[in-house]
């Protein structure tokens, strides 16, 4: 690998973007969740985050299909995994957002898994 920047663009990390049939809807589950306000807004693609630090984006997709986590039929291709002080509590404030969460647990004790308003699968735990 190459040491030599002179030449090349600086890249900055930026958002993560989650394809989704109402991205008003997501914006509002995750800018509420993590506090985050809309840097970007068009019908089509919303942009959360603070200026200087990676965000959040969510892009209109029309024929979007949710993962079926954990059924194979539909995989999910990524997850968010969020840190929290108390699995009881913050579950109980996820719910209360819109999250939903599914029947199977893998390791209730230690992380949970819940669905965004999209379907997306995300995880809170302890362990982080």
């Amino acid at each position: 690998m190459s040491t030599d920047t002179t030449s090349a663009p600086a890249f900055r990390y930026a958002a993560v973007t989650f394809d989704c049939a109402d991205p008003a809807e997501m914006a509002r589950f995750y800018g509420e969740l993590l506090g985050f306000p809309a840097l970007f807004s068009t019908d089509d693609f919303v942009l959360l985050g603070r200026q200087g630090a990676a965000g959040l984006g969510f892009n209109r997709l029309a024929d979007y299909r949710p993962p079926t986590w954990p059924d194979p039929a539909q995989e999910k291709q990524a997850h968010i995994e969020l840190g929290v002080d108390d699995l009881d509590i913050a579950e109980k404030r996820l719910l209360d957002l819109g999250a939903t969460k599914p029947e199977f647990q893998p390791a209730p004790d230690r992380w949970r898994v819940l669905l965004d308003p999209a379907g997306h699968p995300f995880c809170i735990t302890t362990l982080v």
